[in-house]
């Protein structure tokens, strides 16, 4: 039986995964594999895949776990039913293979706080960037965001939460909150001011969410407009 994420719901988008099991990636502090997942036990609820109905006038978010380059040419059939649909990927390979919008997470894993992937020339499905944001990364995300606003790339701040205090560089910047269904040490509503006044004048740049307000995607937007602005492009190829 498919499972809502949780995080989506009221907002247009639902999500799907088509893989089974656990992401390869294991990248760090990742909700999906942190044993905090809303699919676990993860072995039992994937692959997990809304019905046609289910998915009738929404948005389908591609693997809000797991990784759209993971089996790609699984991922790719097993969604192809869904009429409007993006893909999502930590692997700067291939992009333009997707046969739909996909949004790059462009510093996964190790890269979280020391580089970033640099695409030269992005194809016209690349959605948006989407870049793993603390307080202790600023400069490498500065260097990311001139990089895609250069290219005219949405760039979306995702802003990371800790299950380990001692993970945390700047304490005083984060607080013990509930986020959607667990508790994190996340960035608190003066930090995440701090750090999107850095680019208030930057029209390519945009936050998931709003810390400390409101984290759900029915008070963001940032995927169901950017999908409609990239089906807009690759409607004029």
């Amino acid at each position: 039986m498919y499972k809502e994420n949780p995080k989506t719901k009221g907002s247009g988008i639902t999500c799907a995964i088509p893989q089974a099991g656990l992401c390869p990636n294991k990248c760090k502090d990742c909700f999906f594999q942190s044993g905090r997942s809303y699919l676990e036990p993860i072995e039992e609820n994937t692959p997990n895949l809304p019905s046609a109905l289910e998915a009738l006038g929404r948005v389908i978010r591609v693997n809000d776990g797991n990784d759209s380059h993971n089996e790609m040419e699984l991922v790719l059939k097993r969604t192809g039913m869904y009429a409007m649909r993006f893909y999502n990927t930590s692997c700067p390979d291939d992009l333009e293979k997707y046969n739909a919008p996909v949004v790059l997470t462009i510093n996964p894993g190790a890269k979280t706080d020391a580089d970033f992937h640099r695409i030269e020339s992005p194809p016209p499905n690349l959605m948006f960037a989407r870049f793993r944001t603390n307080t202790w990364n600023l400069s490498i995300c500065d260097q990311a965001v001139e990089w895609y606003s250069d290219r005219q790339v949405p760039i979306v701040l995702t802003f990371m939460a800790y299950n380990n205090a001692e993970d945390v560089r700047h304490p005083s910047w984060y607080s013990y909150r509930k986020r959607t269904l667990n508790q994190y040490h996340a960035i608190t509503t003066d930090g995440w001011t701090y750090v999107m006044n850095r680019y208030r004048y930057n029209r390519w740049v945009y936050s998931c969410g709003r810390e400390g307000v409101a984290s759900g995607c029915r008070f963001c937007g940032n995927c169901l407009r950017e999908y409609f602005a990239t089906m807009e492009r690759l409607h004029e190829q």
